[in-house]
């Protein structure tokens, strides 16, 4: 699982039984380069990515481009979580062009519903 750190430790507080093994990314070029170099050596990816919108370097826009770019060249399944502060209609609009990478929109606050993900 691929995670914003910030969201787990929010995560980690409401629930402290998860049972993951989280990776952390400060920003969505590391994540793209980290499922690169996995996919090349055949190794294990995540099942599922929390994406927050707003990172440095490479933001979830960006990642869910190169994300698609990636599901193109190879035979592969990760569930996309975007989770963000962001209820802006333009995003929400943006997020359509996306619905074969995201698999829900969450707003922060993390609640339930993200941590029903999660278990």
């Amino acid at each position: 699982m691929i995670f914003n750190q910030l969201c787990f430790l929010s995560c980690t507080k409401k629930k402290n039984n998860l049972n993951v093994e989280p990776e952390f990314f400060e920003n969505g070029l590391e994540a793209i380069q980290y499922l690169k170099a996995q996919l090349k050596a055949g190794s294990e990816i995540p099942k599922t990515i929390l994406l927050d919108l707003n990172m440095p370097i490479m933001d979830g826009w960006q990642f869910l481009e190169e994300f698609r770019n990636l599901k193109s060249q190879h035979d592969f399944a990760i569930d996309v979580y975007v989770v963000t502060s962001s209820n802006d209609h333009s995003d929400l609009e943006k997020a359509g062009k996306f619905e074969n990478e995201i698999v829900k929109y969450l707003l922060k606050p993390i609640n339930d519903s993200l941590l029903g993900i999660l278990s």
